[in-house]
């Protein structure tokens, strides 16, 4: 087993960083630090901070919410938290001490 963190990145679909959706630029940072996996999923419907509403309905097809999952050790969280920070990007997350691996190893 490993011990690290369980990140969480909370977003909408139409947030863009570096002229890709703000999740995929996240997804490609995570893939070139070495992160063995993310996931990304998409909501039906939420709120942010601000209170502004996002859904995946027919109106606000645009703007869902959207949450980035992965689980890395203390140095991966550490560089991409620095990364995120170099690239002065401002995104809400959670952050979870967890225990990861396989449940039967090679």
């Amino acid at each position: 087993m490993t011990k690290g963190f369980l990140i969480t990145f909370f977003s909408q679909r139409s947030r863009e960083y570096e002229d890709r959706p703000l999740a995929r630029w996240i997804i490609d940072q995570a893939m070139q630090l070495g992160i063995r996996g993310a996931t990304l999923s998409t909501a039906q419907e939420g709120f942010g901070h601000d209170g502004r509403y996002h859904s995946n309905g027919y109106f606000d097809m645009q703007d869902p919410p959207q949450r980035l999952t992965m689980a890395v050790t203390a140095s991966e969280c550490e560089a991409l938290f620095a990364l995120m920070k170099a690239n002065e990007l401002k995104v809400f997350f959670t952050k979870e001490e967890i225990e990861f691996g396989f449940t039967s190893e090679d």
